[in-house]
């Protein structure tokens, strides 16, 4: 759903350029809270369960932009001629935090359109409103929503973020109609044009809830700590004696069940044979992978948006990207005339470029915080939570 340059006028382009740089600010704010462990009540308390999980999501932040840039590169089938790729939004937002999310899909956004001339440069401010700003929004608000009334498991997370991820995709589309509808550049019926956004949109959400819940779950199977949508939950676990006949085990009786923070109790055990380390490496790998190798075989047919602008005649005045010469425009390498060669380089390239910026970004959100007196990040004795 990259918008070009020529799509929208100039003072609507402004004017979302305004509005994606105070909520960059914002973001900037949220995310010191969520990946500091900045304590908001001044320093006075111990760190929250939430706030000491954010400093430890923190190095990942970083890995799940260069995830979502190469994810972004696997387009899917969703039509005849039509294809449609992950956005992005509601999986950032559930993996590191709303704040946060927002972060990584703009930068994402940044490297496509400087290195890559993928989404135009004066189009970035309604790029940034539209695909980071809109789905983490949206999705975030649908997830703790739908987290409100499900049971307190696992499994309700990944129900909720397939269900956030599905809505949040044509809720993009409906924002880019109603910002076509302020300051596009052609004439054209808006009826028409929601019809086939939202339409073929609903669709690629699909897609998009499918991968969403697929790595949460992933995420949550291993180090459900380090996934911000599953902190703060609480569950009914089932302390047991070690040895037979106790009578108490952990200061409870056996069999009692108590109330403890899911993201400590349902990952102590999990915790000692993946690291965060271990958790890094394997995400960076496998978007190198995607983005190298996978991505080759993806979907050639134009996305959602480029198919409905060019059936819908919306696409008229679309100009030249001011990058359209760099040596890595439309994901290929310059000079590199094998197409299997040139655009798995180009994909590594641009997992390594992102990875790094993000990691950039995160690393100077963090340095900006200051750690709340007393906070401590002791490690939780382990439980059998019996599941």
């Amino acid at each position: 759903m990259h918008v070009p340059d020529g799509f929208i006028d100039a003072p609507t382009s402004a004017v979302t350029g305004v509005v994606a740089t105070g909520a960059l600010a914002v973001s900037l704010r949220g995310a010191r809270r969520e990946l500091g462990g900045t304590s908001r009540d001044g320093g006075t308390s111990r760190a929250s369960e939430a706030e000491r999980g954010g400093e430890r999501a923190a190095p990942l932040a970083g890995l799940v932009a260069a995830f979502i840039f190469a994810v972004q590169m696997l387009n899917f089938p969703v039509a005849a001629g039509t294809s449609g790729h992950l956005l992005g939004g509601a999986l950032a937002a559930i993996l590191v935090g709303p704040y946060t999310g927002v972060l990584c899909v703009s930068v994402v956004l940044l490297m496509q359109g400087v290195l890559f001339a993928d989404g135009g440069l004066t189009a970035l401010g309604v790029n940034i409103t539209d695909m980071a700003i809109v789905t983490t929004v949206v999705s975030y608000a649908v997830f703790r929503a739908l987290l409100a009334v499900l049971p307190r498991k696992r499994r309700s997370v990944t129900i909720a973020s397939f269900v956030a991820a599905l809505v949040s995709v044509p809720a993009a589309a409906v924002a880019f109609t109603l910002i076509y509808a302020i300051g596009g550049t052609t004439d054209v019926s808006l009826g028409k044009v929601a019809t086939a956004m939202i339409g073929v949109h609903v669709l690629i959400g699909i897609g998009e809830a499918v991968i969403t819940a697929l790595t949460v779950s992933a995420v949550i199977a291993v180090r459900p700590d380090l996934v911000h949508g599953a902190r703060g939950l609480r569950q009914r676990l089932t302390l047991r004696s070690p040895t037979p006949g106790s009578a108490r085990a952990g200061g409870a009786p056996v069999g009692a069940l108590v109330d403890a923070p899911a993201s400590a109790a349902l990952t102590a055990p999990v915790t000692a044979r993946t690291s965060r380390r271990a958790l890094w490496v394997t995400g960076l790998v496998t978007s190198l992978v995607l983005a190298g190798f996978v991505s080759f075989y993806a979907s050639s047919n134009p996305d959602g948006l480029e198919k409905v602008a060019h059936d819908k005649g919306i696409d008229q005045k679309t100009e030249q990207h001011a990058t359209a010469g760099s040596p890595l425009a439309d994901y290929d390498v310059k000079d590199i005339s094998d197409a299997r060669l040139s655009g798995g380089l180009a994909g590594v390239i641009g997992v390594g470029v992102t990875v790094v910026a993000g990691s950039a970004v995160f690393w100077a959100v963090r340095r900006r915080t200051t750690p709340a007196p007393g906070a401590s990040d002791s490690a939780v004795s382990p439980v059998n939570t019996g599941l």
